[in-house]
């Protein structure tokens, strides 16, 4: 019987597709980490009577449209679901007919996530299943477990932010979020004629988000008027909240088309394009909400049992929240024992023009004396991405391969995990 990854996707996605807990989107659950108290809203402050006017100051220091704080950890998290890599289009051995018989055009098993400029050949199939997970740690560098937001008053006054006196108070949020995501990718790529494949890769996603969130009001003037609860004689002026919730489903479909351009004996060249269609649910965390379009050309080469590759593209994006990138890949593959394969990529991504959102600027004060407070502890970079792919690629009896991979981030840019590591199961017949 013809040996099949199909378990290894059926296991994970019944671990994937367990009840989710929350009833909310994963998305929302950011707002209540800077919600405290009653009043519904992020930094609004829970105020009666004649201060009631003064609870709602501190709003626009926190959503300033594409300024704004919560867009910005929303789309961090998104753009960091839409940069997993997916598994290459072929694995294995691969052939091409020369005078009615088929040839070999690689030796090793491929790359992992990388491109090799060659075909599977006509009506060859390759299928597979990977189970990645993902523990994200930093964003912009900044460990998730310790993110500080200050956050100014609402400029209501002629003269600049400190007049009235009030203006001068501060609310200080102290964050720890904790983010996991588990992906299995359901792929299959078919050779349609020698020099063409075409492919789908279907992402089923697990976002966890946990985090708890501290705020405090550090009054400026004789008077407390703003405050979480309690009256000016007794304010409370520290207040906490905690969220947890799970979101899973499909994630962003993949559809792939493979051409060769030429193969020879020991140099390869193709092009690749990818769309990746929005199916993920944005609101929790799932996908991006938005289509992206990827063109790639490779160049393959051959020298023996090592194979290096390069793969250099673009990758359009119609989120105009999100840039467009040049998309740089290079790394080998190489046999090393009739039944093993190592791999090792640089995979990069480089952020055309200026960030589409950004975190606010430091709060400056005119009066009563001129002083600036920085707005969060997150630095501001550009979304450039580089990782460093190794893993190993293992052939078993009836041609089934195991694969192995760690994916390690070389740069601190966007949110990052410590390493995600990838384990599957591929078959081509």
């Amino acid at each position: 019987m013809r040996p099949s990854p199909l378990p290894l996707a059926l296991v994970a996605c019944a671990l994937l597709h367990a009840a989710d807990a929350q009833a909310q989107s994963l998305s929302s659950l950011i707002n209540d980490l800077f919600t405290y108290g009653d009043c519904g809203q992020p930094l609004c402050l829970d105020l009666t009577g004649a201060d009631s006017t003064h609870g709602k100051h501190f709003i626009p220091a926190l959503t300033q449209g594409s300024q704004s704080v919560l867009g910005f950890l929303t789309q961090s998290i998104g753009r960091s679901t839409a940069n997993l890599p997916i598994s290459a289009t072929s694995s294995g051995t691969t052939f091409k007919i020369a005078d009615g018989l088929p040839l070999k055009t690689s030796t090793s098993a491929g790359p992992i996530f990388a491109e090799r400029s060659q075909t599977l050949g006509r009506n060859r199939f390759f299928v597979g299943a990977n189970v990645s997970g993902i523990d994200f740690q930093s964003l912009n560098g900044a460990p998730i477990g310790d993110l500080r937001f200050n956050f100014g008053h609402q400029d209501v006054g002629a003269t600049g932010l400190g007049d009235p006196i009030l203006e001068n108070d501060l609310i200080s949020t102290q964050i720890a979020l904790s983010i996991q995501q588990q992906v299995v990718a359901v792929f299959a790529t078919w050779g349609v004629l020698d020099f063409v494949d075409i492919g789908v890769a279907v992402p089923l996603v697990r976002t966890s988000l946990s985090g708890s969130s501290v705020g405090q009001i550090t009054p400026f003037g004789q008077v407390t008027v703003h405050r979480f609860s309690g009256d000016s004689a007794n304010p409370v002026l520290r207040a906490s909240t905690s969220v947890s919730g799970t979101a899973s489903g499909i994630g962003d479909v993949a559809a792939r088309l493979k051409v060769n351009l030429g193969q020879g004996d020991q140099f390869g060249a193709a092009i690749l394009a990818d769309v990746r269609l929005p199916t993920g649910r944005e609101a929790d965390l799932l996908g991006t909400g938005s289509t992206s379009i990827r063109a790639q050309g490779i160049v393959g080469a051959q020298f023996g049992n090592f194979s290096p590759h390069f793969n250099g593209g673009y990758a359009a994006r119609t989120d105009t929240l999100q840039n467009d990138a040049i998309l740089a890949t290079i790394g080998f593959d190489a046999l090393v024992a009739p039944w093993a394969t190592v791999a090792a990529d640089l995979i990069s991504e480089w952020q055309l023009g200026t960030n589409r959102i950004t975190l606010p600027g430091p709060i400056n004060y005119v009066t009563p004396f001129a002083r600036s407070y920085p707005a969060t502890s997150i630095p501001t970079r550009r979304q450039d991405v580089m990782n460093m792919s190794v893993g190993a690629k293992f052939t078993v009896r009836g041609g089934m391969v195991i694969l192995v991979n760690g994916l390690i981030p070389i740069n601190k840019a966007g949110l990052q995990p410590g390493i995600a590591w990838t384990a599957g199961l591929e078959y081509t017949f």
